[in-house]
């Protein structure tokens, strides 16, 4: 039985499980009318039960899970002949992906002998008659569980804490799945930039001027051995997200006070949603519309005046990048002035301020957490933003404060180190890691200034 079908059986069962727990409490106290004889609520000797039966048997189909290829593979392998069992450990591995790509149907790497046929006949055996196997313990679990639950349920039962000790226990569990899962990311790139960091130094990384990454794989290859400065790697990354932050702010921040302040009801409900529609268009079409329309009309304008625009400039970029992100600085910055209190409107109004300085004094005051958050999320935005620079400002790592040059950012790199089949342990893919770790460190510097001015100007209004 395939895994999805089996969860399915075992919500069904657990749902059976809640009506008999429920119906059995109810018929203990004597009917609907008499539930106040229960130290619980029916549904809760319901819950009580679903939770015995579903439990266990889903702790076991997820041990199951992780447990069973390891074990399927090691019964493979030590029925496999003699002459495959001096084999080193690589290339015992890709003896095992032969089998499971010969077991599914895939096409493998080398001829399919009639060992290889025989040990992903044993494969595939082994993988039916483990399904069929967990299906009868998952179910078996499932039923028992829910039968002694069901014969404990008495009315001095105190099932409505048991379910609630639960419930926290797996709240607390998809908390602690949140954070560690936070941790394992931070971790996974901070070791890996660690080596970076042993074969390249620190200083040559963060304020070396010239990024080559091209390293020889072989000794005996002539190639680059590499220079990894990322200076114009961050200079580019601001520059583009400068540029950006200029045309999505202001743009956002008043299309937010008009649509809050000014607009009837009609316009909001017709500007709104189409402000909504920017932020669900693929950055990849927000690229072609950079390199096929935005880059021309900035190189011709600006040779128009005299200055030379190369054909992917910083500017093109940032200029569409900045327009994908207004519906995010204005989305969030017009639920932050909608939260300020009608009373405070009322009463600037009340005391003789026009709407503009009721605005400027009250509205933008009260709501600036919220407003400098929308625009902290716009600025991790667009420091994360890859395709729209790939398509529209090159891969050129240029030094240059010049928004009408080439420049590329972190991200596009981090993604070009890492295309195609590369060895981990080169300083050229290590690289990767080391940028990904300095996005981090830059993201979690820009939430700190931002709680900091939010702490700085937040104020308390009864």
């Amino acid at each position: 039985m395939q895994s999805t079908t089996l969860i399915l059986l075992l919500a069904f069962i657990a749902l059976a499980a809640f009506y008999l727990g429920r119906s059995r409490s109810l018929a203990l106290a004597g009917g609907p009318g008499q539930i106040r004889v229960l130290h619980s609520l029916p549904g809760y000797y319901g819950y009580y039960v679903a939770i015995w039966c579903a439990m266990p048997a889903l702790a076991l189909f997820l041990l199951w899970t992780l447990v069973e290829p390891r074990v399927i593979v090691a019964l493979v392998v030590k029925g496999l002949p003699a002459t495959y069992q001096s084999l080193s450990a690589g290339e015992l591995d890709l003896l095992v992906n032969n089998i499971q790509n010969l077991a599914a149907g895939d096409v493998i790497s080398v001829d399919a002998d009639a060992a290889l046929q025989n040990a992903a006949a044993q494969f595939n055996g082994y993988a039916v008659r483990s399904r069929q196997l967990l299906t009868v313990l998952v179910v078996g679990l499932a039923g028992l569980g829910g039968a002694i639950a069901w014969r404990r349920v008495h009315p001095e039962l105190r099932a409505r804490n048991r379910v609630e000790r639960v419930i926290r226990w797996v709240l607390i569990a998809a908390s602690s799945l949140a954070i560690l899962t936070t941790i394992g990311i931070v971790l996974s790139v901070l070791f890996e930039a660690i080596l970076f960091f042993r074969k390249v130094p620190l200083a040559e990384f963060l304020f070396g001027l010239t990024w080559s990454p091209q390293t020889a794989i072989r000794a005996d290859q002539v190639g680059s051995s590499g220079s990894f400065g990322a200076v114009p790697l961050f200079a580019g990354t601001l520059l583009i997200t400068a540029i950006a932050m200029l045309v999505a702010v202001p743009v956002g921040l008043m299309t937010a006070i008009y649509l809050a302040e000014y607009s009837s009801q009609r316009m909001r409900a017709i500007a709104k949603p189409l402000l909504e529609v920017l932020a669900g268009i693929p950055t990849v079409v927000y690229g072609f519309f950079a390199a096929l329309t935005v880059a021309p009309w900035v190189r011709e304008a600006g040779q128009s005046v005299g200055l030379q625009v190369a054909s992917e400039s910083a500017m093109a970029a940032g200029i569409v990048m900045g327009i994908m992100i207004i519906p995010l600085v204005s989305s969030l910055s017009d639920d932050a002035i909608n939260a300020v209190p009608t009373a405070m409107r009322d009463g600037a109004l009340g005391l003789g301020s026009t709407r503009s300085e009721m605005i400027k004094k009250v509205i933008l005051p009260a709501a600036l957490p919220g407003i400098v958050g929308g625009i902290l999320l716009a600025v991790s935005r667009a420091i994360g933003e890859t395709m729209i620079v790939v398509m529209a400002a090159g891969l050129a790592a240029n030094l240059t404060a010049n928004p009408f040059e080439a420049v590329t950012t972190v991200t596009v790199q981090i993604v070009t180190l890492l295309v195609g089949d590369q060895e981990f342990d080169s300083a050229k893919t290590l690289a990767a890691f080391a940028l990904g770790l300095m996005l981090f460190v830059v993201t979690l510097c820009l939430n700190v200034i931002g709680l900091g001015v939010v702490r700085k100007y937040r104020e308390q209004y009864e």
